[in-house]
């Protein structure tokens, strides 16, 4: 299986060692693709106080120093076009926040880099037309349909962090990962799925205590992969805070994610 995690932006290149350091079980793990995400910025924050973090520059010099120290596949999410070249020295997926995955400039600018792409499915889209999201990096790099075994041949991923539910507050469908599958491996975000979107005074509030609840039974539906926020302490951390997992929370899950994923592979 495929595991994202780490902490949603850098704080500091000291928090961030930490994370890194406390993950290096999952990284070593046989049966585990590892990558280590990070956010150099938060360009949608709910609030012009909250932080953003580095920067650009600041953010991918922290990032290299990770990839160097500790050899990890790393993962960043990019907002604008002009990005995606500096980025992709770097990082190994790029990802294209859930506003924005119906943003082809960005799509396409992202497709041309020899980054995998990762689109997540905003939280206001019907998990079928992500197709044509799909479709637009696919396209850009020479392929001419949708299916999953094109996606991985292209390296395409989508990531499924729930639905809009009324104001503040997310539903997983999990039929969506079905259907998302038929035209990408799919990743499940864990911690994002829980988050309670603008409901904590001008940031978005959460209850990490679901996460892996949702995690185990996307698994036993059938996913790719699993993408989850963490930090050692979620309690100070500048963003996302009340959905993340902690370093000891992740491992635990880990273990019974692989657990599913090995009962029923052979029907995936």
């Amino acid at each position: 299986m495929i595991f994202i995690a780490g902490p949603c932006v850098i704080e500091n290149d000291e928090i961030l060692e930490e994370i890194a350091e406390s993950l290096k079980p999952l990284a070593t793990n046989p049966d585990i693709d590892f990558y280590f995400k990070a956010s150099f910025d938060k360009a949608n924050r709910t609030s012009l106080d909250s932080y953003r973090g580095p920067g650009l520059e600041k953010g991918l010099e922290s990032l290299a120093r990770i990839k160097k120290k500790f050899g990890y596949k790393l993962l960043t999410d990019i907002h604008e076009t002009h990005q995606v070249k500096l980025a992709a020295r770097v990082v190994d997926i790029l990802q294209i926040p859930a506003f924005l995955c119906r943003q082809t400039d960005l799509i396409v600018e992202v497709a041309k880099s020899k980054a995998i792409v990762n689109i997540k499915k905003g939280q206001f889209m019907n998990p079928a037309d992500m197709r044509y999201s799909v479709l637009k990096a696919i396209k850009t790099r020479g392929g001419e349909e949708a299916t999953y075994q094109e996606s991985q041949k292209h390296q395409i991923l989508l990531t499924e962090r729930g639905s809009s539910f009324g104001y503040g507050n997310l539903v997983v469908d999990m039929r969506s990962l079905v259907i998302m599958r038929e035209f990408a491996p799919v990743i499940f975000d864990a911690t994002h799925a829980v988050q309670m979107p603008g409901a904590a005074d001008g940031k978005s509030g959460g209850d990490s205590r679901f996460a892996p609840i949702l995690a185990r039974a996307a698994s036993a539906v059938g996913i790719d992969g699993l993408f989850a926020e963490v930090h050692t302490n979620p309690k100070i951390a500048l963003s996302d805070g009340p959905n993340m997992l902690t370093p000891q929370e992740l491992l635990k899950l880990s273990n019974q994610l692989l657990e599913i994923n090995h009962l029923i592979k052979k029907d995936l």
